[in-house]
């Protein structure tokens, strides 16, 4: 291989890094917890949301309107709250995941309904 193949070759390597740490990158100051860290029923919410639905409670996709004030701020509309299901709960319980966005990149994960959010790296 030339040297400048092997050149190109590197710098598209380098490339390929820097767009993979740019995909995540936490401005928010706020913790983070790995997806694969979430509860079974956090894991199953985020591949529902992902997969665009179904989802089990009529709230599901509903506006979150932020109004602790905990999520980087954004316009009304742009969050939007889904449901972890609470083994044992007769209601919706506590935990939630907060997506934002048009595609949903962003999301976050509570489980003490809304005190304090971790955002979510996938």
């Amino acid at each position: 291989m030339s040297r400048f193949l092997k050149m190109i070759f590197v710098l598209a390597l380098i490339g390929l890094a820097v767009v993979q740490v740019q995909a995540f990158e936490n401005t928010s100051g706020l913790p983070v917890i790995a997806a694969a860290d979430l509860p079974k029923e956090g894991r199953d919410t985020l591949a529902q949301i992902r997969q665009g639905g179904p989802h089990p409670y009529t709230k599901d996709g509903s506006i979150f309107s932020n109004r602790e004030r905990i999520l980087p701020s954004q316009p009304r509309g742009y969050y939007r709250e889904y449901t972890v299901k609470t083994p044992g709960a007769r209601d919706r319980g506590a935990r939630r995941i907060i997506c934002g966005g048009k595609q949903q990149l962003s999301c976050y994960y509570t489980g003490d309904h809304y005190a304090s959010f971790k955002i979510i790296k996938e």
